[in-house]
């Protein structure tokens, strides 16, 4: 399995109990290079803001740290120019603009300069609309065997997906929020032979 398919499936995963056993030795070496990269490559200055305030508004900092912390935002630009084709990329970088649009529309400044309600308010609308089109896809698959299909081509579908797979693929998700351990249990390799036979040789 090489890199792209680990992130591919990582990307597409729920979480980290949907990531396949093959993929959790690559995992650290995945969210690792977040961390190498020089800089963003798909996502410019203004499109990383929105981004980043979307994503701490869906998993915000509580008890354990957010998705900004865990520096989702990142991960969503490896995403988008590792994996992604450019009909998703396009279709993904439209959804951005479409919410500056709509935050002017509505309250005459972009997304990132709006107060904390306004954003909540656009947020609210962009999941309204993707539940909507989510049961209308349920409806007409309503003899679908299997799981109903999901509005893949919801721009706020895809910003909550990869929010929600690149937190909880990262150490700060894994280990603090879910509290995954990748060998659970204690392993003690040095025990005396005195110790595992009572004393007697």
């Amino acid at each position: 399995m090489d890199r792209r398919e680990a992130i591919r499936l990582l990307a597409t995963a729920a979480g980290l109990s949907l990531v396949p056993p093959q993929l959790r030795a690559l995992l650290r070496e995945a969210r690792a290079e977040v961390g190498d990269l020089p800089a963003l490559r798909t996502l410019d200055a203004h499109q990383n803001e929105i981004v980043t305030t979307m994503a701490e508004m869906i998993i915000p900092a509580t008890e354990t740290p957010g998705a900004k912390a865990a520096r989702v935002n990142e991960f969503i630009d490896l995403i988008l120019t590792e994996w992604c084709n450019d009909e998703e990329r396009t279709r993904f970088l439209h959804g951005l603009t479409d919410a500056d649009a709509r935050s002017g529309k509505l309250f005459g400044k972009d997304f990132v300069g709006c107060a904390p309600d306004q954003q909540t308010e656009i947020l609210t609308a962009l999941d309204d609309e993707m539940m909507r089109e989510a049961e209308a896809l349920k409806y007409a698959a309503r003899d679908y065997r299997g799981s109903p299909p999901h509005p893949e081509k919801n721009f706020f579908y895809m910003m909550k997906h990869l929010t929600l797979t690149g937190y909880y693929t990262s150490q700060i998700g894994a280990e603090q929020e879910l509290h995954f351990q990748m060998f659970p249990g204690r392993f003690d390799g040095c025990v005396p032979v005195t110790g595992a036979t009572g004393g007697e040789e």
